[in-house]
């Protein structure tokens, strides 16, 4: 078992060890099981995505862990169900695992990161925002691809981290509805609570950057940010574009 295997297998001690009073009766989850962050439940949501590429297909696990208008650069960012609708899973899965995770003060948004493995063998770094459901699961709203560093270094642990929470008393709102009809809207938001916000920018020649802020020292800091270069089209094919 590798670094992260283990840093794995203590974040599910840590959700399978909740307190029974983190449900109420007829199963309802009490308010602050809905409210309160919890990093551990981001990473085993992420590692629970990436076991599933593995064991029942890379776009099987894509569809069934994202929300209906989840988004991805196609170049442009596309509707991932739409995308995928049909298609057969490749015969080789891409691996991935955490080796980072940022979660807004109230836990309605996270962003996860880490290295991933291509069928190619190609290495990458995904980027991944999930949104906490009513039922207090996660599923992913955005995921994104990038260079991978070329020092990468595997980390002793995954870096689990929560933003600091805002002096006033958290907003009680609502969850924003899952089922969101305007799919632009993942490509840039806001935590519940505004304590973590992302945003994607994709010039014209499809090039794209994904920039993450959390609160911290009382300021919204910048916590990830990688630039994507404009695709390289193949053999014979035009440049593609993205619009504005």
């Amino acid at each position: 078992m590798n670094r992260l295997g283990v840093a794995f297998l203590f974040a599910v001690l840590i959700v399978g060890s909740a307190p029974a009073g983190a449900q109420g009766r007829s199963g309802d989850h009490d308010r602050e099981a809905l409210f309160s962050p919890d990093p551990s439940k981001v990473i085993a949501a992420e590692l629970a995505f990436a076991r599933m590429a593995r064991e029942k297909g890379t776009w099987t696990a894509f569809r069934e862990t994202a929300v209906d208008d989840a988004l991805w650069p196609s170049p442009a960012l596309t509707r991932v169900q739409d995308d995928l609708k049909g298609q057969p899973n490749p015969a080789q899965p891409i691996v991935w695992s955490p080796d980072a995770v940022w979660v807004s003060c109230d836990g309605s948004f996270a962003l996860s990161t880490g290295p991933a493995t291509l069928a190619n063998g190609r290495r990458t770094r995904f980027a991944t925002i999930w949104q906490r459901q009513h039922n207090v699961e996660y599923k992913w709203v955005l995921d994104q691809g990038f260079d991978l560093e070329a020092d990468y270094a595997e980390p002793e642990f995954i870096g689990a981290k929560v933003a600091q929470c805002p002096q006033r008393t958290l907003q009680r709102g609502r969850f924003r509805d899952p089922d969101v009809q305007d799919s632009a809207s993942w490509g840039r938001g806001t935590s519940n609570d505004g304590t973590l916000e992302w945003v994607t920018e994709i010039a014209a020649d499809c090039s794209r950057t994904l920039t993450v802020k959390v609160m911290q020292g009382g300021a919204m800091a910048e916590v990830f940010s990688r630039h994507s270069p404009a695709p390289t089209p193949p053999p014979g094919q035009p440049a593609p574009s993205c619009p504005d």
